[in-house]
């Protein structure tokens, strides 16, 4: 599970994090991109980053200026397991 519950779900919580996450999830890519794809300011995408990360559901990985983010492997299985919830 990513670093705790709580956190994870309480980021899973906005719709633009889960957007992001949508984004994220088909494969590793730049913050720069983001904001173009999820329609709100770098600053705030920025934000919605941080909070996914602090929870654990993503990894970032530098690479010269750029920031490439993909999911860590918690953060996989948690989508994983939220898929599988009957609906």
């Amino acid at each position: 599970m990513a670093k705790s519950p709580p956190a994870a779900l309480r980021a899973l919580a906005d719709p633009t994090r889960w957007r992001m996450l949508g984004l994220i999830r088909s494969g590793e890519i730049c913050a720069c991109e983001l904001p173009a794809r999820v329609r709100v300011s770098q600053p705030a995408v920025s934000q919605h980053l941080s909070v996914l990360l602090a929870a654990g559901l993503l990894r970032l990985r530098a690479e010269g200026r750029k920031r490439l983010y993909s999911l860590s492997p918690p953060g996989r299985r948690l989508l994983q397991d939220i898929e599988a919830w009957p609906r």
